[in-house]
């Protein structure tokens, strides 16, 4: 499902679903296509996005259009 057929079933709250299709460009990941699990209040967000593992998010339906900062992992390496 597109994301703007998310919004208009589901305007102005919070929506958890899976990512389908994405593309990455310049550090950011832009989500087009998704299978919604369902809306969750705004109590429940946060914790609902914490928990969220693999492809699951959850975002508002207010923004235009899905993106996610892209960081790639940098560890420190320790010599003993």
């Amino acid at each position: 499902m597109k994301w703007q057929e998310v919004q208009q079933i589901f305007p102005n709250q919070f929506v958890k679903f899976e990512v389908l299709h994405s593309e990455e460009t310049d550090n950011q990941e832009i989500i087009d296509d998704v299978a919604v699990i369902g809306p969750i209040s705004d109590e429940e967000a946060t914790r609902e996005l914490l928990n969220s593992r693999d492809k699951t998010l959850v975002y508002h339906t207010s923004k235009d259009q899905i993106v996610v900062k892209v960081r790639n992992n940098i560890g420190l390496r320790r010599s003993l």
